[in-house]
């Protein structure tokens, strides 16, 4: 396939950005904020070969010496959840007895995903309250006892979480470092890094991201091969899950972290192809649309427990609701329903303008001339009288789900991207003007081209001990350390959130604080 191309000034400047998809992986040649080539190829089943095409079309009469960063977003680690592939076994360690017994590691867990990932679970003395208080002492004899039984069983990977980690790690990072240097073959995971407050669903996401470690080395290793195979010499980042960028040794990491870089590249490459910090954006699919929302130019986070595979996590995700809504939505008899049954991948094969025998979304944005297809063998295989009715069904199904997504009511742009962006009928959605930006239907791999770096802090203030302000600042200097960590540029950095939760049942009155920033990546710190 060739690159569409644009023609631009050529500099130094020059980065790609790549989102690999279910059923396509999309590339993008940027050269400061001007698109100068981009692509939309089949995703191939080993991923590798798909990544290397698309990048070879962008990269079509381009010295790669040129380009100084290549950023990627992929479903790969969350495939590997929903699917059960690629899991390694994991022991949980949890701080808690003698109060925290009641509800074991993964006990709510569906029985595939606790066998693909189980290596035990096991509950330790000690641990402390939401104030620092210790709520019982470590039992030296009962690690003693962990640290034999783990040398026996050899987990691939070890979690360790205790309450209120994310403000008092201490414990956590003490006992990580014993096992680590009493288990040189396993790798462990302390809980706090990987979610905030709320000790079950911390504990979820750092199994969950625990038992993708030796999964995660692999693809970091496969796409910094593909990328060094083609010429390129840049760094290589991946697209997370609050759309910003980690570079290949923390995703060998936190690889769980790029679980949502999907949707979050469309929404942000929906804030670069418009200029709109905030506004509604809806990504069209095969097989779903994903709505969600911009926020001072990044997706709006979620403040709900995700469920990732059947586990309930805490990880930083964004707000975005899925509906059954997509090119290749097979439409009821007469018109009566569009999806949520999709003949995805296969529309090619199945819908009428292909030749097919089946009806899909695709054949009625046709019939009514909003999409044009080459390859396509009937360019009208459907009646208006069927197409104005399934239109209806589309509006209203979209319209319920844009009334739900508005912030507080408010009226917002609607942005569609993606490659079905074409589908979707009319010029205003829940009394909301809808804008279709130029290269929509790579919204996401532009995304991905255009992140920035972050950094997160979290931590509780409660009346009587320091100043909100105080904390504030505190927090605010933790999460720009951690973003200098990843990269970012600290002339740079800006706080793009802060979030205040009240949470009740305190002793005194408490507050969960947390802040996070943004950089520009300083490019070369790879």
């Amino acid at each position: 396939m060739r690159a569409s191309r644009t023609t631009t000034r050529m500099g130094n400047s020059m980065r790609i950005g790549l989102d690999v998809g279910g059923t396509h992986t999309d590339a993008v040649l940027m050269d400061g904020q001007q698109v100068v080539a981009h692509t939309k190829a089949t995703t191939t089943a080993d991923v590798g070969s798909g990544i290397e095409a698309a990048l070879a079309t962008v990269l079509e009469g381009v010295n790669p010496a040129d380009v100084e960063l290549l950023t990627i977003g992929t479903t790969q680690f969350t495939n590997a959840v929903v699917e059960r592939k690629h899991l390694s076994t994991v022991a949980a360690i949890r701080v808690c007895l003698p109060a925290g017994r009641g509800l074991l590691p993964r006990a709510d867990w569906p029985a595939d995903l606790v066998e693909a990932t189980d290596g035990g679970n096991y509950l330790l003395q000690g641990g402390h309250l939401y104030d620092g208080r210790e709520l019982a002492p470590i039992d030296e004899v009962e690690v003693a006892e962990l640290l034999q039984t783990l040398k026996a069983k050899r987990p691939k990977a070890i979690v360790v979480s205790c309450a209120f980690s994310p403000s008092q790690p201490e414990l956590e990072l003490g006992l990580a470092e014993r096992l680590s240097t009493a288990l040189p073959n396993s790798r462990v995971v302390a809980s706090h890094s990987m979610g905030g407050l709320g000790l079950i669903e911390r504990e979820n996401a750092a199994i969950l991201n625990a038992s993708l470690l030796e999964f995660a080395d692999h693809v970091a290793s496969a796409l910094l091969t593909s990328s060094e195979r083609l010429g390129l010499s840049c760094p290589v980042y991946v697209s997370q899950n609050d759309g910003t960028l980690i570079d290949l040794e923390r995703v060998r990491e936190f690889p769980a972290l790029t679980f949502a870089s999907g949707p979050t590249n469309s929404i942000r490459g929906a804030w670069a192809l418009t200029g709109l910090s905030d506004a509604l954006v809806i990504d069209v699919g095969g097989t779903t649309s994903d709505i969600g929302v911009l926020k001072n130019g990044f997706p709006r986070q979620s403040n709900l427990v995700i469920d990732v595979g059947g586990a309930r996590t805490n990880f930083r995700m964004p707000d975005v609701l899925a509906i059954g809504l997509g090119g290749g939505s097979e439409i009821g008899e007469g018109g009566t329903s569009c999806g949520p049954q999709s003949v995805a991948r296969e529309l090619a094969i199945k819908a009428l303008c292909f030749g097919g025998e089946v009806m899909t979304f695709t054949d009625i944005a046709m019939s009514q001339g909003r999409m044009v297809i080459a390859e396509a063998i009937n360019t009208d295989p459907v009646e208006t009288e069927i197409c104005n009715a399934v239109d209806q069904l589309v509006l209203e199904k979209l319209t319920a789900a844009v009334d739900l997504m508005k912030p507080g009511g408010a009226v917002l742009p609607v942005v569609l991207v993606g490659g079905g962006a074409p589908l979707i009928p009319g010029e205003t959605l829940a009394g909301c003007p809808v804008i279709r930006p130029e290269y929509a239907g790579v919204a996401n791999a532009i995304g991905a081209s255009i992140a920035q770096v972050s950094g997160e802090a979290e931590g509780l203030h409660a009346i009587g001990s320091k100043t909100r302000s105080e904390v504030v600042d505190e927090l605010t200097q933790a999460a720009t350390t951690n973003a200098v960590a990843a990269g970012a540029d600290v002339e740079t950095i800006t706080v793009v959130d802060i979030e205040e939760i009240d949470i009740p049942y305190m002793a005194s009155e408490t507050t969960r604080i947390r802040i996070r920033v943004v950089g520009d990546l300083i490019v070369g710190t790879q």
